[in-house]
């Protein structure tokens, strides 16, 4: 199965997310923006300015997207190609809200350290990890975070080293990648390992097929490490070149298309004709209040 390059030059690309109208959504860490990207024509679009670091995001029932800002990262001190991004414009770390038009604005940012990625329940919830900023700490700072329709704020799980991307499993379960592996999360505080150790690349964001199979974007292995829901390691997808895999989504109108967020050089790639489709995303239905 072949890569193939339907969208460019998207600074340090993050969060894909598959959209009804045939498009997807990516974040950009460096840009601090939203781009949207039409995969038949490779036509790549800004839509939205955030400020920061965009990071994770998700579909609202209006065609808004939720953003997991984490305030923005200082790309100018690190070494090679980073140098190339445009200066940061930090923000203040929180959820965002994106809407149709362009329009950025907070739906909660009080004292968080900085937000990675975010995964919806089906009642509307907004679970996501909040680490701080690569790379982890000896405190166990990482946390997971829940933001209710309401507006309220809790804190779902912590102590954790550096828990990055999230999902749940088709029966609700919260999974996240942490320090190496893939962590099951249990309200009530309770962990196991789905995977300790995912490989070199480790694991950034992933995604979940019908059959609950985990796709793990695995950094600087440059691919998509696919893993049984009992922990084996079944599958290696790789992406044509060099670069850095950072998430991933399925789309097309059968969820068979395994879009991968590629930072460097900045790419939005895709796999078609996946022999499973898709785990099915409920989208946000927006604040209740």
């Amino acid at each position: 199965m072949q890569s193939v390059v339907v969208g460019e030059g998207i600074p340090f690309a993050e969060g894909p997310v598959w959209c009804p109208d045939g498009t997807v959504v990516v974040t950009s860490v460096a840009a601090g923006a939203l781009f949207r990207v039409w995969p038949e024509s490779a036509k790549v679009e800004r839509i939205a300015v955030t400020g920061g670091g965009a990071n994770g995001a998700a579909l609202a029932a209006d065609g808004s997207i939720l953003v997991t800002q984490n305030g923005g990262i200082d790309f100018s001190v690190l070494p090679g190609v980073f140098a190339t991004f445009p200066p940061t414009v930090p923000a203040t770390p929180g959820l965002q809200l994106a809407t149709p038009d362009g329009t950025v604005t907070y739906l909660s940012d009080d004292g968080f350290l900085g937000p990675n990625d975010l995964a919806v329940t089906p009642a509307g919830a907004v679970y996501f990890t909040d680490p701080g900023h690569y790379p982890p700490t000896d405190d166990g700072r990482g946390r997971v975070m829940v933001y209710e329709r309401d507006g309220t704020v809790s804190t779902f799980a912590d102590g954790f080293s550096y828990c990055n991307g999230i999902a749940f499993e088709p029966d609700g379960t919260v999974v996240v990648v942490e320090r190496r592996g893939l962590q099951r999360v249990r309200a009530g505080g309770e962990r196991e390992w789905v995977v300790p150790e995912l490989g070199r690349g480790g694991g950034d964001g992933f995604c979940l097929d019908a059959d609950g199979r985990f796709y793990v974007a695995s950094t600087i292995e440059h691919g998509v490490r696919v893993v049984d829901p009992d922990g084996t390691i079944v599958d290696f997808v790789p992406i044509e070149g060099d670069g850095l895999s950072t998430n991933c989504c399925f789309g097309g109108d059968d969820l068979r298309t395994l879009f991968v967020t590629d930072a460097l050089p900045g790419n939005l790639v895709a796999f078609e004709g996946m022999p499973t489709p898709g785990l099915q995303l409920p989208v946000w239905p927006g604040r209740s209040t």
